[in-house]
């Protein structure tokens, strides 16, 4: 078991934990919605989906944005999956994510929806 995300405590008062399966989608979403330079002591940690959803939308941004989202989820999760796809969508300022990857460890195939409203963590 690993420790869930966002933390919170469980119904004892310890510290909640998931299952592999879900910290591995915990992780994604870590590395999806967090923006670079905003941690600290890791600067280069995230990627740049967040700021898609207030930017004028065309086809070329959108590539753009979904190969720099794959490149980051390769870069810091490249150990644990190997992404097949990802395709972002944007309606208004929610921002649709779909991550289609391989789980190294056991070759399990994964299709993971991720959706947030544009603008904030």
């Amino acid at each position: 078991m690993q420790i869930d995300y966002p933390y919170h405590f469980d119904g004892r008062g310890r510290t909640a934990a998931a299952a592999e399966g879900d910290h591995l989608r915990d992780l994604i979403e870590q590395v999806l919605f967090t923006l670079p330079g905003e941690r600290v002591n890791r600067p280069d940690f995230g990627s740049p989906l967040l700021q898609l959803a207030f930017a004028p939308l065309s086809d070329e941004l959108a590539s753009a944005t979904q190969f720099m989202v794959q490149g980051a989820l390769q870069q810091w999760l490249g150990d644990r999956i190997a992404v097949e796809q990802v395709r972002v969508t944007r309606e208004d300022a929610a921002l649709r994510v779909l991550v289609q990857f391989v789980v190294q460890r056991t070759g399990e195939r994964r299709a993971e929806l991720f959706e947030r409203a544009g603008g904030g963590a």
